[in-house]
């Protein structure tokens, strides 16, 4: 990960300030200050620091948050960690990451000599382990230096989805995607397709083979009227392609050169484990989904992360167009058709756009949307898991530092993709929309972890679990888990919000 991509964890409740001030007075500051409004965020203000941490005890501000990361990302050149004057040891950097990659991963042996009773971490030590994970997220730059006799599946990556390897059209789930077929088919070959029966057969999981087509009816893209479908899947691409030539082929408004630029940055960081994603066509397509997508959302334009919500629908469509057999984590998608490509850029950009339409509030100003579900699964685990929520509190770990990417960018950050696909098949089949089923998954996500957080005594170990969970071995089975506690969640709590309530904060 690029150190300019802090985690919200870096930036949230002040901590950003124990990085700035850990160097010497009269040096330059590690960060690279800017005035420069950034897409999607609330200008920054001047001045406003935080330099003590806030109780749990007291409501995080969002406010707060936001001001508080106002430096961390530079709309300029994209050199920050390479500003004249700001060194790091190389050899310094790589010893505490791997004493932190050692401590953490040796927590079980560690944990018989922490004190059961210790106290919640002091100002001073908090800083230090952030510090260290500054050093930790520096260090990935070059992995195979610091880790280099760690073998490849071993090595983590916190916030990255993982290389595709093992998509759900292996050999192994041959049988189990030929049994589902054989119930998809005659529905979706039927003249007036039910949408209800459509998505009782989806919630459970869709076959690789007819996830394309299904994704497109389930997300309003294509209707459910057979006769109609063709027709009016040509009139949305040929639209598509009509608003990149009338605003991406042309002299772009100064208004959204802002955008256009931001997006220009975060696209070639896009998932470096995955080398599709790094094709220069691939790239291309992302830009013009993203930008196109920005302007006709002015109350929201482009956010940072949101690249990573186009990676499923990329991903579904280029398996319908290529063979079976293919390898997608380094196929060459410039071998397709040009026909072929804009079939599947023009497919992405409409089915973004009707997914996100539930959550617009995600991404307007202050991303109030984000607030207000960071707040509610803080109430919620307080509910359900009493013991797991005081554990949190009592070492300093807010909500907001782990949950706002999870909300953010829908956990596309914490999954391996080919696991964010098969959630999304259980997304784009709820009947009443995502956006409040997503709390409980992410509920039920948080508690899956419940006995190895609760093994955390410290902060930083807290942090460094919550931030680097380890997914990289899920499969389907695991998050049909998840996605059932979720509906348990919401069965129990969604009509009886003051369950919620808890005098108990």
């Amino acid at each position: 990960m690029h150190l300019c991509e802090f985690p919200p964890y870096l930036v949230a409740g002040g901590t950003m300030d124990g990085i700035g001030d850990s160097f010497e007075e009269g040096k330059p500051s590690f960060w690279k200050k800017t005035s420069k409004a950034v897409p999607g965020r609330p200008s920054p203000k001047r001045d406003v620091r935080t330099n003590s941490y806030k109780s749990s005890s007291t409501s995080t501000s969002f406010q707060d948050f936001q001001e508080s990361v106002n430096d961390a990302w530079d709309l300029g050149d994209d050199d920050i960690c390479g500003s004249a004057g700001v060194t790091i040891s190389s050899r310094v950097s790589q010893s505490a990451a791997l004493s932190v990659i050692n401590n953490h991963r040796n927590t079980a042996g560690g944990d018989d000599e922490r004190s059961p009773q210790q106290p919640i971490l002091s100002e001073r030590k908090k800083t230090e382990a952030i510090q260290r994970l500054a050093l930790l997220q520096n260090t990935q730059a070059a992995p195979v230096a610091v880790v280099q006799h760690t073998p490849h599946h071993a090595r983590q990556f916190p916030g990255r989805p993982q290389p595709l390897r093992g998509l759900p059209n292996s050999g192994s789930r041959e049988g189990e995607e030929s049994s589902k077929l054989e119930r998809f088919q005659p529905l979706l070959e039927s003249t007036l397709l039910n949408l209800e029966d459509l998505r009782q057969l989806s919630w459970s999981g869709i076959p690789v083979k007819v996830r394309a087509i299904t994704w497109r009816l389930l997300s309003g893209y294509v209707p459910a009227n057979l006769e109609r479908r063709q027709h009016v899947l040509e009139q949305k691409r040929q639209d598509y392609w009509n608003l990149v030539k009338q605003y991406f082929n042309t002299e772009r408004d100064e208004a959204y050169e802002d955008t256009y630029r931001q997006i220009h940055i975060d696209i070639p960081r896009m998932s470096p484990l995955i080398a599709l994603f790094q094709q220069q066509t691939v790239q291309e397509m992302f830009e013009r989904i993203l930008y196109i997508w920005a302007i006709r959302h002015p109350a929201s334009g482009y956010v940072q992360g949101m690249n990573d919500l186009v990676t499923p629908f990329y991903i579904v469509f280029l398996q319908e167009a290529i063979p079976s057999d293919c390898d997608l984590d380094t196929f060459d998608v410039s071998r397709l058709s040009k026909e072929q490509r804009d079939i599947i850029e023009a497919d992405s950009f409409w089915c973004l756009s009707k997914f996100l339409d539930g959550i617009q509030d995600n991404y307007i100003f202050a991303q109030l949307g984000i607030q207000r579900k960071v707040n509610q699964l803080k109430e919620l685990i307080q509910r359900i898991d009493t013991p797991l929520h005081r554990h949190l509190q009592q070492h300093g770990v807010d909500y907001l530092q782990f949950s706002f990417r999870w909300m953010n960018n829908l956990l596309t950050r914490e999954l391996p993709l080919y696991c964010t696909i098969r959630l999304w098949d259980t997304y784009l089949a709820e009947s009443d929309g995502f956006a409040s089923f997503q709390l409980y998954v992410c509920a039920a996500f948080l508690m899956h972890w419940r006995q190895e957080l609760l093994q955390e005594k410290d902060f930083q170990g807290l942090m460094l679990m919550l931030q680097n969970l380890p997914t990289q071995r899920w499969t389907d089975s695991e998050i049909s888990i998840v996605v059932a506690e979720a509906y348990r969640l919401k069965f129990t709590f969604a009509d009886a919000p003051n369950h919620l309530q808890s005098s108990d904060k």
